[in-house]
This record gives C-alpha cells, sequence and structure tokens, in this order.
C-alpha cells in the first residue's frame, strides 16, 4: 500500500484596509514572517481596498508582485470594515479564514496561536482584549460601554472585549457567506451561527502609522446598528416603560380623586403641569426615536442592495456570491 501524500490545508488571511498606505508594507513583512513559520499551511492573504483617498491600492498591488500569496480586491467605494470583510470572505478559498485589521492593531504573530487552538477542533478562535494601547479614554469608554450593553441586550451573543481578529473554519464562514442580510455586524454573525468557540487573551496593539477613522460617531452608529441588528430589547422595553407609566398614571389620578375629594382643589400648578407635558413629550419622541432606527434598519433591507461593488481583482477569481 503507497503511502496518500500529505494535502496541506489553507488558510485565508481577510484585511479590510482603508488609507493604510504607511501600513501595508510592514503587514506584509511580518504576515510573511508568520507565513514562512507554518510551512504545514499554504496561505494565501486577501487585502481588500477599501475605497481608499491615499495611494493604498498602488502598495498593495506592489505588494502583489513582490508575492503573489498576497492578492487585492480593490472595492468601488468604502463600504465600512464589515462590508469589506464581506467581501473579502466572499473570496476566500481557505480551509480557515483569519480576519484582521489593515492598521496592525491585530498583531499578525496571535495567527500561530489561532492555528493551535483550531487544530484542537475548535471552529472559531477569537481575541479577548486585555488592553487597549494606544487609544484615548474616550475610545476606551466608548469600548467599554458598548461590550456592555451589547452583551447584556444580545443575551450574551456578543461577548465582552472580543475583538473582530480570529480565525474561522470554513463550515463558520461558508455560513455566515449565505447570509444576505444588509446591516452587518460580523461580530454578531459569527456569535449567532455557533459552533466550538474560544478565546484568546492578547493586548489590543496600537496602530502601526496613520490615523484612525474610527471616530466617536462612527463607533456609536456601528454600536447602535449591531445591537438592533440581533436585539429585539429596545422594542421590549417601549411597552414595558409604556405599561409602567400608565400603571403610575392610574394610581396618580386615584390619589389625587381622593386628595379633591377630601382636601378639596389644590392651587393650579401650572408650571408643574408644563413640565410634566414636555417630560411625557420627550419620552414619547425617544421612543419614536427607536421605532425609526428599526425601520431604517428594514428600509435598508428591503431595498436589497448589495453590501459590496468590487472594481477590480488582482490574483482572485470571482467570489462565491456576486450578489453580495
Amino acid at each position: 500500500m503507497t503511502d496518500q501524500p500529505d494535502v496541506r490545508r489553507r488558510v485565508s488571511i481577510v484585511v479590510p484596509c482603508y488609507n493604510e498606505r504607511d501600513n501595508i508594507d510592514e503587514l506584509g513583512r511580518r504576515l510573511g514572517l508568520v507565513f514562512d513559520a507554518e510551512p504545514a499551511y499554504d496561505f494565501e492573504a486577501i487585502l481588500v481596498e477599501n475605497g481608499s483617498v491615499d495611494d493604498t491600492i498602488d502598495k498593495a498591488l506592489a505588494l502583489h508582485e513582490r508575492d503573489p500569496r498576497f492578492k487585492v480586491l480593490q472595492l468601488a467605494r468604502n463600504f465600512r470594515m464589515d462590508g469589506g470583510l464581506t467581501a473579502g470572505l466572499a473570496h476566500a478559498t481557505g480551509d480557515a479564514a483569519v480576519i484582521m485589521a489593515g492598521d496592525l492593531q491585530d498583531p499578525p504573530e496571535l495567527i500561530p496561536e489561532f492555528l493551535r487552538k483550531w487544530e484542537e477542533g475548535y471552529e472559531i478562535v477569537y481575541q479577548i482584549v486585555t488592553a487597549r494601547r494606544g487609544t484615548g479614554p474616550i475610545r476606551r469608554m466608548n469600548s467599554w460601554i458598548f461590550y456592555r450593553v451589547a452583551n447584556r441586550l444580545t443575551g450574551g451573543k456578543v461577548p465582552k472585549n472580543v475583538s473582530d481578529f480570529r480565525l474561522v473554519d470554513r463550515r463558520v464562514y461558508s455560513v455566515v457567506n449565505t447570509m444576505q442580510e444588509r446591516n452587518r455586524f460580523m461580530r454578531g454573525l459569527f456569535a449567532w451561527v455557533g459552533f466550538r468557540s474560544t478565546g484568546i487573551e492578547a493586548e489590543r496593539a496600537p496602530r502601526e502609522a496613520g490615523v484612525s477613522g474610527a471616530h466617536t460617531l462612527k463607533v456609536i452608529d456601528l454600536a447602535l446598528k449591531g445591537v438592533m441588528a440581533h436585539s429585539y430589547v429596545p422594542l421590549k422595553i417601549i411597552s414595558v416603560f409604556g405599561l409602567m407609566l400608565s400603571g403610575l398614571a392610574a394610581v396618580a389620578l386615584v390619589v389625587l380623586a381622593i386628595s379633591w375629594v377630601a382636601f378639596g382643589v389644590p392651587f393650579p400648578g401650572f408650571g408643574t403641569i408644563v413640565a410634566l407635558i414636555l417630560l411625557l413629550f420627550g419620552i414619547v419622541f425617544t421612543m419614536l426615536g427607536i421605532l425609526a432606527e428599526y425601520i431604517g434598519l428594514i428600509y435598508e433591507e428591503v431595498k436589497q442592495r448589495p453590501n459590496y461593488v468590487v472594481s477590480r481583482r488582482y490574483g482572485l477569481s470571482r467570489g462565491d456570491d456576486e450578489r453580495s
């Protein structure tokens, strides 16, 4: 009997890049060292040029020319982080895929640890952020609030301090690729599909170079959409709050009626009445705002526009689903 030749498994690295001209070369160098240190695997790196306004595409193409393991997917415009990840995963061919940021805040040196956990049978291996170096207090506070609120409102589907940086088995990302929803929050989608998961604790490094595009308003917008795309709790809060107010109003009416009968009508409190009316109108408009956010999400879904538009491919074939 002849021995069957060993078939090396392939790992795809998906890296959305937006205005990362100063990071591409270092990203290629560090990923190349990881690839060379893992001879048991074949690697491909898919650099998703996500509508940059600098010369990120030129830097990425130069890296592709030097090392064909680095492939380039150029999008027609910026489709934000989750749109870039969706595009990259649709073109991945690996038995597993690693998704990471192009600013090197996700250290490539953690990939071998992901692979060891994958070899143990885990199908999702993610980074648990123990500390965030190089970020200001406002950004750290935003992250702290987001993870705790998202974890609570989604019933634990979004673990605390878990970043996008992760390895996912082909079975996992193939299922996620079939999901055609437009309001994509990839961390939520990977949590929703299940599969055997584990985390590796590590610090989140500062940006290698350049300026972060994750401004506070963008982070808040992403957080709101992420929570609302994976939780109906805000809608339930409206019903509960409405019932509570109705109950309190009924009790107050009874108490006031008894007071009026027993002690007569008190001196009219015009200011108090106006203040209460304004308070109630504020509450009503807040509830309407929550409803409007959900209606906006529905509006985006029913339009059925693609999650990304490909401009050019370099070293890549067409993706699994060109409608994505």
